[in-house]
C-alpha cells in the first residue's frame, strides 16, 4: 500500500470515530522517519482509544504492518506507527501542550477535505 493510499485509511477510519481536528503533515522532505505524520485529537480517553482500535483494525483488514502502538493505556497520546504514516491521536489539553504542529511547522499540510466527513 503507498503511503498516500495508508494516509487516506488513516484519515477515514479516525473520522469514522469522530476524531477532531485532523492534520497531516507531509514530512518526507524533512524527516526519514515516515512520509506523512497525522495528528488528531479526541475529546475522552476512551475516545481516543476507539479510534487508535479503529486505525489498527483497519491496517490489520488491509495487511499493512503496524511497527508499534504506544500510550495506549493512558490515552493521553496514543502513537500509532504503521511505517510511512505516523499516528499521533491526542486528549486536547496534550495536544496543546506538546503542539507537533508547531514543532513540524516546516512541513506541508495535506489537504483531507475529499477524506474527511462535513460536520
Amino acid at each position: 500500500m503507498q503511503s498516500k493510499e495508508l494516509l487516506e485509511m488513516v484519515v477515514k477510519a479516525a473520522d469514522g470515530r469522530r476524531a477532531e481536528d485532523i492534520v497531516a503533515l507531509k514530512v518526507d522532505q524533512i524527516s526519514l522517519m515516515a512520509d506523512y505524520f497525522v495528528i488528531m485529537t479526541g475529546s475522552s480517553n476512551r475516545q481516543v482509544q476507539a479510534i487508535a482500535n479503529a486505525i489498527v483494525e483497519k491496517a490489520h483488514e488491509q495487511h499493512v504492518e503496524i511497527g508499534s502502538v504506544e500510550g495506549k493505556e493512558a490515552a493521553q497520546w496514543i502513537l500509532v506507527d504503521l511505517g510511512d504514516v505516523v499516528v499521533h491521536i491526542f486528549r486536547e489539553e496534550t495536544r496543546e501542550f506538546y503542539n507537533l504542529e508547531k514543532l513540524w511547522a516546516e512541513a506541508p499540510l495535506v489537504n483531507l477535505s475529499a477524506w474527511v466527513e462535513a460536520e
